[in-house]
């Protein structure tokens, strides 16, 4: 599994407010675009420069096409990247105070320490 990849992509797609809209109306898409486009293009580059071997494994795809944060949680995704941009993307959809951050929870709460690994 690279976390290093759905780690960027979580982090990239969340810094963009259309890629989040996007993400949301179209997570498939999105993931198999910015696979496509995005995920060789190095983050920290002024000018433009990619790699070309980085992609997506199929559960690591499939994970995030279908918002699956306890899938990437236990892949090993940095859950404040995967948190943060889906309070972005679906806490609207709660009318109570921190209505999605209680189901993200309550999701994960099957989980005992340790925790997956989220060191990049």
């Amino acid at each position: 599994m690279s976390k290093y990849l759905v780690n960027k992509f979580l982090f990239t797609v969340d810094r963009d407010p259309e890629l989040v809209e996007q993400y949301r109306e179209d997570p498939r898409g999105t993931v198999a675009w910015w696979e496509q486009e995005r995920a060789n293009h190095l983050l920290s580059c002024t000018t433009p420069e990619a790699s070309t071997w980085l992609a997506f494994e199929d559960h690591e795809r499939e994970a995030l096409a279908t918002h699956d944060h306890v899938a990437l949680f236990e892949l090993g995704a940095h859950p404040f990247l995967t948190l943060t941009l889906f309070i972005a993307m679906f806490e609207r959809d709660y009318d109570e105070p921190l209505g999605y951050q209680l189901r993200y929870g309550e999701a994960l709460k099957h989980l005992s320490l340790p925790y997956a690994d989220i060191a990049t």
